[in-house]
């Protein structure tokens, strides 16, 4: 297990970097495989809007 610089990099491992990077590439794939239609960029912001905005009113 070789360590890293924390400078170099933000995992401790290169086996903790490799699983990142592993599971980010799994997550790519499957982004690329979702058949679903896309959602325009307005409609997502506004999701997203709606979100924060419930959780400033619990705040």
């Amino acid at each position: 297990m070789a360590k890293l610089d924390p400078i170099v990099s933000e995992f401790a491992t290169t086996e903790e970097a490799e699983a990142h990077d592993a599971w980010v590439r799994a997550k790519v794939r499957e982004a690329l495989a979702d058949t679903r239609p896309p959602v325009p960029h307005d409609q997502a912001v506004a999701r997203i809007d709606a979100v924060l905005a419930k959780f400033e009113k619990k705040a």
